[in-house]
């Protein structure tokens, strides 16, 4: 495999899944500790990463949509149905940015609700389906995320209110905070929270802790927590103590 590759490869396992070791990266790639390690030095003299005792961090910032779209699809998958199966006809139905709530969105196919959202992909997703009730929120282009932000998007929530937001994250601290890796989307979900009479956090084990500087809400915030676990300690002694259910897939 050549080094690019490899590259490529190491610095997307270190955004999804966060932290790493060595030795699982060398396993991961199928190639000696040594060459990992030969690796994630020219990756932290390029900037990208951050080298740990024993492993790797990746440095926070934005990664394109469809290259976060390949990861972890049937975990993505199993969440999204049991987030979906919460879902009544008639309801409305805010979405949030990134690819869990995407692939959510193609569990909603033939019901009959209203879908409201800022994330492209959603939109595409689902404007074909005259069942559903689709509205798109308005706001700037980001184009590599395929997402809409800005005080346009805000001001939209601010008229708007739901009976359920599916929330994404890049990471949750031990104490349950939701972060963020973007700091231009987090008024957006904040918005979306205010917005919503119950908010459900869909996040896979990798989210635990994750990543993200930016804070988008406490635990208090939240109603539920759909992940396919487990979560730690930390974390669900928080949830517990702020009456958040959590749903295991």
């Amino acid at each position: 495999m050549l080094a690019e590759r490899r590259h490529q490869l190491i610095l997307r396992s270190l955004r999804s899944g966060g932290p790493a070791a060595v030795t699982d990266l060398s396993e991961q790639l199928g190639v000696s500790p040594a060459t990992i390690r030969r690796d994630l030095v020219k990756l932290e003299e390029d900037g990208l990463l951050t080298r740990v005792h024993g492993g790797a961090v990746a440095e926070e910032g934005d990664q394109p949509f469809a290259e976060v779209a390949e990861m972890r699809v049937p975990e993505k998958d199993a969440i999204a149905e049991r987030a979906a199966a919460m879902i009544e006809d008639g309801q409305s139905v805010l979405l949030d940015i990134g690819t869990t709530a995407y692939r959510l969105a193609r569990q909603l196919h033939g019901r009959r609700i209203t879908v409201i959202t800022s994330n492209l992909v959603v939109y595409e997703e689902l404007v074909d389906d005259e069942g559903i009730e689709l509205v798109l929120l308005g706001g700037m282009v980001r184009r590599e995320y395929r997402s809409l932000v800005g005080f346009l998007t805000e001001d939209n929530l601010r008229q708007l209110r739901a009976d359920w937001l599916f929330l994404g994250t890049s990471g949750v601290r031990p104490g349950g905070q939701v972060m963020d890796t973007t700091v231009v989307e987090v008024p957006v979900k904040r918005a979306m929270i205010a917005a919503a009479d119950k908010v459900v956090l869909l996040a896979d084990r990798a989210k635990f802790p994750g990543t993200g500087m930016a804070k988008v809400c406490g635990p208090e915030d939240l109603d539920v927590v759909v992940t396919n676990g487990p979560v730690d300690a930390g974390t669900s002694s928080a949830l517990e103590e702020a009456g958040v259910r959590v749903v295991q897939t």
